[in-house]
């Protein structure tokens, strides 16, 4: 099992738009039950400078808004800033809102209370069992 910091890089169809990759590095980060922060999912999807972390926030917006279509939880928590110590980035909280499941302060305990409810219904859906 990889620890926090090694991520498997993504080796599969290199055919698939980004956030179809982001999608399938989340769903096995979740198994683990622990965040992963942007710049470990830059590395693990192998994308290169410049600008690979709003490649990633781009495709990670994407993921939103599909699980929102489909009333799933927000996938993209699993992704955090380093420097926001366990939170995402404001973006996720600003792509939340714009979707109408976030409505508080994305940079107070609205976000913390949101960011960890969404991440209990991650884990509940993707994480399997807590004996892995």
């Amino acid at each position: 099992m990889p620890d926090r910091n090694n991520v498997e890089p993504w080796e599969e169809d290199d055919r698939l738009p980004t956030h179809a990759k982001v999608r399938a590095v989340l769903e096995n980060v979740a198994k683990r039950r622990i965040p992963i922060t942007y710049q470990e999912l830059a590395k693990a999807l192998q994308i290169l400078p410049p600008h690979f972390i709003h490649r990633a926030t781009e495709a990670l917006e994407r993921l939103m808004e599909e699980d929102a279509a489909t009333e799933r939880p927000f996938i993209a928590a699993l992704a955090i800033s380093k420097a926001r110590g366990g939170l995402p980035a404001p973006g996720f909280f600003g792509c939340a809102r714009r979707l109408g499941r976030f409505a508080g302060d994305p940079d107070g305990q609205d976000a913390w209370s949101f960011h960890a409810a969404e991440l209990n219904a991650v884990f509940a859906r993707w994480g399997g069992s807590r004996d892995n």
